[in-house]
């Protein structure tokens, strides 16, 4: 029988469909600490987060329809609304940020895999905490003028949008993997 941490990882499953609540200040900031364990060759650190919740979600939605339009001037009513509307699928959206650091040992690729393991450890810690997450990018995420409204330096990138709250419905099915499809032994 699978350990207990083997067994959330094996039923992590992202949600699409998040209600209130998310986690309290206290809660998160614990669950913080696990993407904070993520592997960091060189101790550099290299993320970020910004919490977004309450009336800070409607003003994330007014900048990604704001950059929306900027970066494409006809686009339709129908699509700057969905924009408008993104941020409000969840009660808590999490932005996770790579913070690039100059370092002979450590290219920026380690570093963005740090930071992305981070976020991993997050969504397993949140549910194992009872809550939900869906990792979201999209041209939102790499959108110039998003990373100025939200204060990034021309070294850091989005590494992801968390979308955090509560699950509602039913989980979708994860299928399992056949392992030999995608591990091989080498030399064979």
């Amino acid at each position: 029988m699978p350990h207990p941490v083997t067994e959330l990882m094996l039923q992590r499953n992202s949600s699409a469909r998040l209600s209130s609540p998310a986690p309290d200040r206290a809660l998160l900031n614990t669950l913080f600490q696990t993407a904070f364990r993520a592997p960091d060759h060189g101790l550099l650190r290299p993320w970020r987060y910004l919490v977004i919740e309450n009336e800070g979600l409607e003003k994330l939605g007014e900048l990604f329809a704001a950059s929306a339009l900027d970066a494409e001037p006809e686009l339709s009513q129908a699509k700057y609304d969905k924009c408008l509307k993104m941020p409000c699928r969840a009660p808590m959206v999490i932005v996770a940020i790579g913070c690039i650091k100059e370092d002979v040992k450590v290219p920026e690729v380690e570093q963005m895999l740090s930071a992305g393991v981070g976020v991993g450890y997050l969504l397993l810690s949140l549910q194992a905490e009872g809550f939900g997450g869906m990792w979201r990018t999209g041209p939102m995420a790499y959108n110039t003028k998003v990373h100025e409204a939200l204060g990034l330096s021309a070294s850091e990138r989005i590494v992801g949008f968390l979308y955090v709250g509560t699950p509602e419905g039913k989980a979708k099915t994860i299928p399992t993997h056949d392992v030999d499809t995608f591990v091989k032994n080498w030399p064979n």
